[in-house]
């Protein structure tokens, strides 16, 4: 499959917080003792909890580029998508190896805003059995403030996709969603977090009703978005309802992918050991992306998406270490029929 050809300098802008990941093995005690909320999930602090857990935590820490819109970009673009970014960085020496490694990864780093402050960060706590826990400070990314977008930020952008920890700032979300519309864009929105979904329903029923592209969702996202219980082709068709494409993920059990009657079972890529489910799906997402983009049958970029996120839990981590990536563009090439 030959991809099509667009008028548009970038195929994808990702909007959302560049946050650098702090990423530590730890075990189910660990979080019952030192970490109140639910297992799984993604609650903001200080930075002074993010050090006092790091404190507690020891010596084994890996630290790498992070944030969900800008895995789910940097996967697309180290696929093949022309790829930038919307979102603050810092001042320190945490925010230019930001920017660096997110350049060096293939994408685009014009479109950063910046600030004198500390780069945001989020530690990632991984238990034995893959699941990640995570506490974000938000640093820099949080003061990015609707002033700031203009038309100028999605030039030449031809498909927005919006991670969901912004709407933990409805003012800022609405200014995104408005301006990427304006600017001619098509939409997509990873829910992100049951956390996020909790405190947004009423802001993603009426951005879907007032149009999105597509919409990606796990399984404890899409159960707080509907808040009653359903089989989760189910709930894809539900979500496909408002007429865009709904992609309800499930981890190592697949995904639907549902659009307008149609509805697909993606199948999952099966992996002999998840080692961390960080940026799974992101990646999911990133897969997805580049196949709708390039033209692929809904069912074709769902299998794209199975094969980044399958790939991402084998590592810890959001990012496919660059050894693997070969491999990865071959069996996205031969999908695609290149």
């Amino acid at each position: 499959m030959s991809a099509p050809q667009h008028p548009h300098q970038f195929d994808l802008i990702g909007v959302g917080n560049p946050i650098m990941d702090i990423l530590a093995h730890v075990d189910d005690a660990f979080l019952k003792n030192h970490v109140a909320g639910d297992k799984g999930g993604m609650v903001l602090v200080d930075d002074d909890d993010i050090a006092t857990l790091v404190g507690k935590i020891g010596t084994q820490l890996a630290m790498m580029p992070g944030g969900s819109a800008a895995n789910a970009t940097l996967g697309a673009a180290r696929l093949g998508l022309r790829s930038t970014f919307l979102g603050k960085i810092g001042g320190d020496v945490t925010a230019e190896h930001y920017r660096t490694n997110f350049i060096a990864a293939g994408g685009d780093g014009s479109r950063f805003k910046h600030a004198p402050l500390p780069n945001g960060r989020c530690l990632s706590m991984v238990t034995p059995d893959g699941q990640r826990t995570m506490r974000t400070h938000l640093g820099a990314a949080m003061t990015l403030n609707p002033a700031e977008i203009s038309l100028a930020d999605f030039k030449d952008c031809r498909h927005a996709h919006i991670e969901g920890y912004l709407m933990f700032n409805p003012a800022l979300a609405n200014t995104v969603v408005q301006t990427a519309r304006a600017a001619g864009c098509t939409l997509s929105l990873d829910l992100s977090s049951f956390e996020v979904v909790n405190v947004a329903r009423d802001w993603i029923f009426a951005q879907l009703k007032q149009g999105v592209h597509a919409v990606f969702a796990n399984e404890d996202e899409v159960r707080a978005l509907f808040q009653k219980d359903a089989s989760y082709d189910a709930y894809a068709r539900k979500l496909a309802d408002y007429g865009g494409i709904a992609a309800v993920k499930m981890g190592k059990d697949g995904a639907w992918i549902a659009k307008s009657g149609d509805l697909h079972r993606v199948e999952p890529v099966a992996v002999p050991r998840v080692v961390d489910t960080t940026g799974a799906g992101d990646s999911w997402a990133a897969g997805f992306l580049y196949g709708y983009l390039r033209g692929a049958p809904l069912a074709t970029a769902g299998t794209l998406g199975s094969i980044m996120g399958a790939e991402t839990v084998q590592h810890l981590g959001p990012a496919i270490p660059d050894v693997h990536w070969p491999h990865v563009r071959a069996r996205a090439q031969t999908l695609l029929g290149n």
